[in-house]
């Protein structure tokens, strides 16, 4: 069983968007306990388990690791800090511990490395609000001790999601088939790309020699609002939300966080915005 890019994370939004259009390239695992009919054929991950990830690194024998795996969930995280390291940083320890020195690591960070309203690069200082993000920097390190490795930082991408349920897009969709209540965050800002356009950029990332940290810009930040407001138009949902604000929430949410690159060339070119597309 060989594969050049052996994808850990597949069911997350992004890993299914890069196992959908990539499926002779990438090797997906995915999540545990996710039982989406749409990935049911993927193997599970088991990354408690030093011996399973030493197993599945001999048998693939795959030149480069896209990591996409994490717990995104900021209310869980807040509430379970241990659990929410384990996943986040823990597993990913001993993967990097077991990983072979001639696999490449590509790990797809995420925007909530910052918090505060800025324009962000990748020479900006990490500033977290929210143990999700702390998580994230703290897994940042861990893949940067690594030589030749990369870190991906990417915004908010929307598409579809494995259970239908997850992801903005699936989100605004079910709560709104179910009659549940909508509230989305009227000072949150956010750098918003297709999770199509997104997965192609990443995969441009991890065949290339590009090692450090490379942001995923958008063309500008569009506001939650925005984004909701254009999303149930386009996709024609039959949703009504309530507007609040950060401070109303019990949990962080972060402000208005822009992506943008320093570096020059078509991989750090920004993608369209959702609401430019």
């Amino acid at each position: 069983m060989a594969s050049s890019i052996l994808l850990f994370g597949a069911t997350s939004l992004l890993g299914f968007r890069l196992a959908t259009i990539f499926p002779k390239t990438v090797l997906p695992f995915g999540s545990p306990g996710n039982t989406a009919k749409s990935i049911r054929q993927w193997p599970a991950l088991q990354l408690s388990d030093a011996t399973w990830i030493t197993k599945v690194f001999e048998q693939t024998q795959s030149k480069i690791l896209l990591y996409c795996h994490a717990i995104c969930d900021v209310p869980k995280c807040e509430a379970d800090p241990n659990w929410a390291y384990e996943m986040n940083v823990h597993q990913l320890d001993r993967v990097i511990k077991s990983l072979p020195e001639s696999t490449r690591l590509v790990y797809v960070s995420s925007d909530h490395v910052f918090g505060g309203d800025g324009v962000y690069t990748e020479e900006s200082c990490p500033c977290p609000i929210s143990i999700y993000g702390k998580t994230r920097v703290d897994a940042e390190y861990l893949v940067l001790k690594r030589p030749g490795s990369l870190v991906v930082r990417a915004g908010l991408g929307i598409g579809r999601s494995p259970d239908g349920r997850t992801g903005h897009l699936d989100w605004l969709r079910y709560r709104s088939q179910q009659k549940l209540p909508i509230t989305i965050i009227q000072d949150e800002h956010r750098s918003v790309v297709w999770q199509h356009d997104l997965a192609i950029r990443i995969m441009q990332l991890a065949q290339s020699g590009e090692m450090g940290i490379s942001h995923v810009p958008a063309t500008r930040a569009v506001s939650r609002v925005d984004l909701a407001n254009y999303l149930i138009h386009k996709f024609q949902i039959p949703a009504t939300f309530k507007i609040e604000t950060c401070r109303q929430q019990l949990y962080p949410h972060l402000g208005r966080v822009e992506l943008r690159s320093v570096y020059k060339g078509d991989l750090f070119k920004p993608l369209d915005s959702v609401l430019d597309s």
